[in-house]
């Protein structure tokens, strides 16, 4: 186990544990946070998992730990490595079971104290209409074809239905689509599990939520990103569901069959990996992005439903129009291109709960953002807050572009249940103004703010270090989630 003496102290958020902290490190672990959170930190195995990670094949510069770090399958949740993609490898474990799963932000022109009179009506019409729990089934059900055209073609099939516009695409990270996707390398199985499962929540922190914007910390990038003081925002949370979980399952199973073949001595059987040149490596890859470009349908889908019930519910009172802020993927493989010692290298990004964050002039954004950042969203939970930051030019030479994807966890689930009742958090929260739609009462517990960091601890390290700069912070007002 990694303990407190292990770690090197570089400045105030930003910790060390050296390559010759154990003979099979290819690189040093970077650890962001600040001292109270780390010693939460040492309590669990995600530094050590971290220092797993920092012996692959082909990883570059450092293994890299976000400040909502804890621990996971095989990476640390809040776990970052870029692997050289000549020569490199691929772990499934570095990308998560949820695959793509990420966060969008829809921005309204109405004010809360204007729609909360209404909040409650919204709310219950969200709950409604927007499937959620688990096994939820979607409106939109697809043929086998109609499947495999969207894993191809992502939120472009979104467009070509009239569920999605031109600038829904282009404010997603990747214009909402992975290069590479090939759906004949996703198992029946794994379909199957998707077909119906369009525009759905699932369960566990996947959530919807109306949301105000309270304190504004940069109005120049505010305002460019088109949020005010008093705003109402939705955020969506969620992933890939049972298509996703499917595809991870099935690939450790197939990579967990090579291992003797291939003559690896793991450190922990969790963080199996394959060759990217392999062809274990190059169908993961195929099936992963078919994954990743179903959860850009499904939140897309999810928008589509929620400009529905906006207009319906709100649209003879205010303005009916939901623009989409960005979206970001939190879980998910990448090729990307980074000057490392004066060379451009291409690497297989991985991100497992950490959130893209790239600066002006990076190519990667949208017209709109590409003079000022990258929008990052990073939500909290349902009773404290969520942040709007702006990505930085550090962050992509420190980090590859990285930066943290929530609170991340303090409590397991089973602790939180074990600790409170869901229905004691809910009405704590009602009393608090927040209303709480779920249908499990065990589900709301799991998510209890009491189980997560501070999300302002966390936020704070990343935009005291540079690697991205507050905006606006939200406060949740109706929270939808599956039990």
């Amino acid at each position: 186990m990694v303990q407190k003496h292990n770690l090197t102290k570089i400045n105030d958020y930003l910790f060390e544990i050296p390559k010759n902290f154990r003979a099979d490190m290819r690189a040093p672990v970077r650890i962001y946070s600040d001292k109270k959170m780390l010693e939460s930190v040492l309590e669990d195995r995600s530094l050590e998992q971290a220092v797993n990670v920092a012996t692959l094949p082909g990883i570059l510069k450092y293994s890299l730990a976000m400040p909502d770090i804890h621990e996971g399958y095989g990476f640390p949740i809040g776990g970052v490595a870029a692997i050289r993609w000549d020569g490199g490898v691929i772990s499934p474990g570095g990308i998560g079971y949820d695959i793509n799963c990420g966060v969008r932000l829809l921005l309204s022109q109405v004010y809360f104290k204007d729609l909360k009179p209404h909040l409650a009506e919204l709310a219950d019409a969200l709950y409604r209409r927007v499937p959620s729990g688990v096994g939820s089934t979607g409106k939109l059900s697809v043929t086998s074809q109609e499947l495999d055209d969207l894993m191809v073609k992502g939120v472009d099939w979104m467009i070509e239905r009239g569920y999605a516009t031109k600038d829904d695409k282009e404010k997603c990270e990747e214009n909402g689509r992975l290069d590479g996707a090939l759906p004949e390398k996703v198992s029946e199985r794994a379909k199957k599990r998707g077909h119906d499962q369009l525009g759905t929540l699932g369960s566990g922190n996947h959530f919807l939520e109306v949301e105000e914007v309270g304190e504004v910390f940069d109005e120049e990038v505010a305002r460019e990103f088109g949020l005010f003081k008093g705003q109402v925002v939705i955020m969506i949370h969620t992933g890939s569901r049972g298509l996703g979980h499917q595809v991870a399952t099935d690939y450790l199973r197939i990579l967990n069959k090579k291992l003797f073949d291939w003559g690896y001595k793991l450190p922990d059987r969790e963080l199996i990996y394959a060759p990217l040149d392999s062809k274990e490596g190059e169908d993961y890859w195929a099936a992963m992005a078919s994954a990743a470009n179903f959860a850009w349908c499904n939140r897309q889908y999810m928008a589509y439903l929620v400009r529905q019930i906006w207009a319906d519910v709100l649209g003879k009172k205010f303005d009916h129009k939901l623009n989409l802020l960005y979206d970001v993927a939190h879980n998910i493989g990448k090729k990307e291109v980074y000057e490392i010692d004066n060379k451009k290298i291409t690497v297989c990004m991985h991100r497992k709960g950490a959130t893209r964050a790239f600066g002006p002039g990076n190519k990667a954004l949208p017209l709109a953002y590409r003079q000022i950042g990258q929008p990052v969203i990073i939500p909290g939970n349902m009773g404290t807050a969520s942040f709007v930051l702006v990505g930085t030019k550090k962050a992509e030479e420190e980090t590859f572009g990285s930066v943290c994807h929530g609170a991340g966890r303090a409590m397991s689930r089973g602790a939180a249940k074990r600790a409170v009742r869901g229905s004691d958090i809910q009405a704590e929260l009602e009393k608090q103004g927040i209303l709480i739609r779920c249908d499990s009462m065990a589900g709301i517990a799991e998510e209890a703010p009491l189980a997560y960091k501070d999300i302002d601890r966390v936020v704070d390290v990343v935009h005291h270090i540079g690697l991205a700069r507050k905006v606006v912070k939200l406060k949740p007002w109706a929270v939808v989630k599956g039990g």
